[in-house]
């Protein structure tokens, strides 16, 4: 079966810099894979170039067997990608209602697609804020919101960059609850964070990456065995 997403020896970079050294990456359909490395190793860019937020200098990217790395923003967003960005980026003057509806579809006619009601129930505290406007929401409901707003969207593959960076724990502990109710239902999921505990609950494979390079990949079991690993690249 051929991954859902799949980078293949992508170089990148900004200006004279060159950050993605041959960066190579795949999920398949219904999997959760992390990508794990320490700051300025190039976990932001590679997202980037998924998302043709930024350009790619060589190499491809895949998405559902077709070629995406030439493609705009948007168009990648239209073919199933949703992004849960580092940041939130969420609309600060629109009401969390605006906000979930303002990029909503369903291109894929699914059956059961992700509409107000379910967010609503996947996350309770935003119904009940669904009037506010999104700079009078906590962090934790901010990122709550950015999660609910890529799955209104209906996506084959959500990312998440930082998925639970500066939340209390126990917003970190709905968030993972909610990304293990989504990877039940079978969804593709990208993951970024730095706690790898409940990452080695929730994901298939693991990445880590090192200027811009794989230098490991494996099952959550394989990386409990190395923590020789850990410590050189993540510092766990």
């Amino acid at each position: 079966m051929s991954p859902l997403l799949q980078l293949s020896e992508v170089v990148s970079g900004y200006g004279r810099s060159q950050v993605l050294y041959g960066m190579q990456l795949s999920i398949q359909a219904g999997q959760c894979v992390t990508l794990l490395g320490r700051n300025g190793m190039g976990k932001t860019t590679t997202v980037k170039n998924i998302m043709g937020m930024h350009p790619v200098w060589q190499g491809q990217i895949r998405f559902a067997g077709a070629p995406i790395h030439n493609l705009p923003s948007y168009r990648i967003a239209q073919r199933g990608i949703g992004l849960v960005p580092e940041g939130r980026q969420i609309f600060p003057n629109l009401s969390v209602e605006e906000n979930l509806v303002a990029t909503a579809a369903n291109r894929k006619r699914a059956a059961a697609p992700w509409d107000l009601a379910r967010v609503y129930a996947l996350f309770p505290q935003l119904h009940e804020r669904s009037g506010n406007f999104g700079n009078q929401l906590s962090g934790g409901e901010q990122q709550m919101l950015a999660i609910s707003r890529a799955l209104m969207t209906n996506p084959e593959l959500l990312i998440l960059d930082e998925a639970t960076e500066g939340l209390s724990p126990l917003v970190r502990q709905e968030i993972w609850a909610a990304l293990a109710m989504l990877r039940r239902e079978g969804m593709a999921i990208l993951l970024i964070d730095k706690n790898l505990a409940p990452l080695l609950q929730l994901a298939d494979h693991h990445y880590i990456i090192e200027k811009g390079r794989v230098v490991w990949e494996g099952s959550s079991g394989a990386l409990r065995a190395v923590p020789q690993v850990q410590q050189a690249y993540l510092g766990a």
